[in-house]
């Protein structure tokens, strides 16, 4: 069980990762030793999986942000997921849903024509409904 301490620990981590021991001890009233075992126990109970960076997909020319459900009719799932992997510079997310539809896609396009070769793809394993993004709140 998590006291107190260790979701604040988790919660100053997920804001920064890359904090010094002795930065977040000072945010949750720990010495940087203390806070440094804290977070070793974390890791070790497997709490704590591991660490990520956020990428800034618009400065990598990624600048259509969307949404696709996928619906699949077949029981056989194996072609569009196999299609999925060979897709992975533009689907930063795959998952299984319940509720309207299959599966959902969360993508990122350089342009327009770059979703629509994706979408006519995409069309021989499944059919589809998109969403793009407007803006982020």
């Amino acid at each position: 069980m998590l006291d107190h301490t260790d979701m604040s620990i988790l919660n100053e981590l997920s804001k920064n990762s890359r904090i010094k021991m002795k930065e977040l001890g000072e945010k949750v009233h720990l010495t940087g030793q203390a806070a440094a075992s804290r977070v070793a126990k974390l890791e070790d109970n497997g709490v704590i999986e591991g660490y990520s960076i956020t990428v800034n997909q618009a400065k990598l020319g990624c600048f259509m942000h969307a949404f696709i459900n996928i619906y699949l009719h077949d029981i056989h799932h194996r072609p569009f997921l196999s299609f999925v992997k060979t897709q992975n510079q533009f689907i930063l997310n795959n998952y299984k849903i319940s509720g309207d539809g299959c599966y959902l896609l969360e993508c990122r396009f350089p342009s327009n024509e770059y979703l629509n070769e994706f979408l006519e793809n995409l069309n021989e394993f499944a059919n589809y409904k998109i969403s793009t993004v407007i803006n982020k709140m």
